[in-house]
């Protein structure tokens, strides 16, 4: 399985072609690869840089991060998206400033008990901010995984188990060359491999891929859900945390509403943001975010 992306060739490839992103910086520090991997679930780097840039300047140890209020937590978050990953950063800071010294902990089961902090991040921190030798399998590498070597033109529904295994035995035995490995396919996906317009010119593993051996069969899985943005609560939650991220006071409830026009919709959006720590109502009715009344 190994052979199918070669080693030499991928972090040739790398080396050449990977992107200069400021995480990947040797000076940047475990804290900083930890807080660009929450942001970049399911956001694309070009939005993620520059709010990374803010808070590394602003929060640049764990520490820093845990003394803010978590309502200025969200604030800074901005339009990342899916908002709770501030939330369960901030809880991971305090953790690691009140139990680690302040440093993010370099191995997979202490990373795994810090709150929010799951399978693919765990893994992600200890192979790049450590160099370790780990399995880390997002959307980018499950997809090469799936055409370089199964033949297949998508990965089709995930499997940890599964999609691990395939990654595990495919790493270089030395640690440090197996980070760099991780990030090179990880590499290769985002920016060859794609899902709707693959590069196949460009792919320095074109001769050895199983799908291009194969003819390049079309994709004959389940199909894949579609997300959408449009009319969604994730829409209605986020035009209301726009409100709160824009003042420091606690607004009235007639100012929410104006929003969305759906008021079954915006009223079980606004509860969710409640049940989820992201909003905090205060005793006579206002809304604010948490910590900031």
């Amino acid at each position: 399985m190994a052979a199918a992306v070669d080693v030499d060739t991928l972090l040739g490839w790398f080396g050449t072609h990977g992107r200069d992103l400021p995480w990947r910086e040797a000076e940047c520090s475990a804290w900083g690869v930890l807080v660009s991997e929450i942001m970049l679930q399911q956001t694309p780097v070009a939005r993620v840089q520059p709010i990374w840039l803010e808070w590394m300047s602003r929060w640049p140890v764990p520490s820093a991060l845990a003394g803010e209020a978590p309502g200025e937590v969200v604030r800074a978050w901005g339009k990342l998206g899916y908002p709770r990953r501030a939330l369960r950063l901030h809880a991971a800071a305090s953790v690691v400033a009140a139990e680690h010294g302040d440093v993010v902990p370099s191995d997979v089961d202490t990373l795994l008990s810090l709150p929010g902090i799951g399978a693919y991040t765990a893994r992600a921190v200890a192979a790049f901010a450590y160099g370790k030798r780990a399995p880390v399998v997002d959307t980018n590498v499950r997809r090469v995984v799936a055409r370089a070597v199964h033949g297949a033109g998508d990965a089709g529904p995930p499997s940890n188990t599964r999609d691990m295994a395939d990654v595990e035995v495919m790493l270089p035995l030395e640690d440090a060359v197996a980070a760099r490995y991780s990030a090179a396919l990880m590499e290769l996906g985002a920016l060859v491999c794609t899902a709707r317009s693959p590069r196949c010119a460009d792919c320095p593993i074109y001769d050895e891929c199983a799908w291009q051996r194969a003819g390049k069969p079309a994709y004959a899985g389940p199909a894949k859900q579609v997300q959408k943005f449009a009319g969604t609560d994730r829409q209605v939650r986020g035009l209301l945390l726009d409100v709160l991220r824009g003042t420091d006071t606690p607004v009235e409830k007639a100012r929410l509403d104006l929003v969305w026009h759906e008021s079954g919709q915006r009223d079980r959006c606004l509860d969710s943001l409640l049940v989820d720590g992201l909003l905090e109502q205060t005793r006579d009715g206002l809304f604010a975010l948490p910590g900031e009344h």
